[in-house]
């Protein structure tokens, strides 16, 4: 099994949250894989993965708790376990521009509770819940 690092941001502008659509169309955070050997802060990583898929560029707040997920890659022919740290962030403006040569079809904010009816997974509807009660506390 391959056990990968990854880390991603949940991206606040007022009372509005990032979302991305990926080329499968499921709806989730800006996330990314840290390689192996590289010493960036999964914080840093958090914030390029937001600008890259988004075209945001996102502050961080504060940790978010951490979530995990196992696939098959079919093309590496061996099971994947990602273990993702989550940042709560914030964005000054809720333009954000989706990132096609990341593989992102689109990239929208919503109001949370819109975005509680799009999100794909309901391990990340619980996230944004945590996320945004986070969020509210810091701002």
């Amino acid at each position: 099994m391959i056990v990968r690092n990854c880390a991603g941001g949940i991206v606040f502008c007022g009372d509005k949250v990032l979302l991305i659509c990926n080329d499968k169309r499921e709806w989730s955070f800006p996330k990314g894989v840290l390689k192996e050997g590289d010493k960036t802060k999964l914080s840093d990583l958090a914030a390029k993965r937001v600008k890259l898929e988004a075209g945001v560029d996102g502050k961080v707040l504060a940790p978010c708790g951490k979530t995990n997920y196992e696939f098959y890659s079919v093309s590496r022919r061996k099971p994947v376990h990602n273990n993702i740290s989550w940042f709560v962030m914030s964005s000054e403006t809720d333009t954000p521009s989706a990132g096609h040569d990341e593989g992102i079809l689109d990239a929208v904010f919503f109001p949370v509770e819109t975005a509680l009816t799009k999100i794909t997974y309901s391990q990340d509807r619980s996230l944004l819940m945590m996320a945004y009660q986070k969020y509210r506390e810091i701002i």
